[in-house]
């Protein structure tokens, strides 16, 4: 599946369809991260990165008020390769290709890693702190 974008994914409403949409069920990865570090290094991509950031408000797959607390990971929602940066790829700076995340969720969405506790949406007249 390469063709998720961020238009899509904001007219989900939750965090679990959130997440189930972004998930690589079935997608082979090799990742490029030889490549990857001069990438994620390069001043394109820093702006592009900061803006992802600020048009999320820094929050949890573009969720109002679920908000990130410690490094933000800008994940690119479909996959690249080094074909991708060796041809400067339009899709590695895409916003319609990129969202913010936690580290906890990037690690749901490429290794399936289960979270310690399913998150639960805040609701009118929640009081209760956990």
């Amino acid at each position: 599946m390469d063709n998720r974008t961020y238009s899509e994914l904001v007219l989900l409403g939750t965090y679990d369809e959130r997440l189930e949409y972004l998930m690589l069920e079935g997608v082979e990865l090799s990742s490029p991260r030889s490549m990857s570090q001069s990438f994620y290094k390069s001043k394109q991509w820093k702006a592009i990165r900061e803006s992802i950031i600020k048009r999320d408000f820094g929050c949890e797959i573009g969720i109002l008020g679920i908000y990130i607390y410690g490094p933000i990971y800008v994940h690119h929602m479909n996959p690249i390769t080094e074909v991708d940066i060796d041809n400067n790829d339009p899709k590695l700076y895409d916003p319609e290709n990129l969202i913010s995340v936690s580290l906890n969720t990037h690690n749901i969405i490429h290794y399936r890693t289960i979270a310690p506790e399913p998150y639960v949406e805040r609701s009118a007249g929640d009081t209760k702190l956990w």
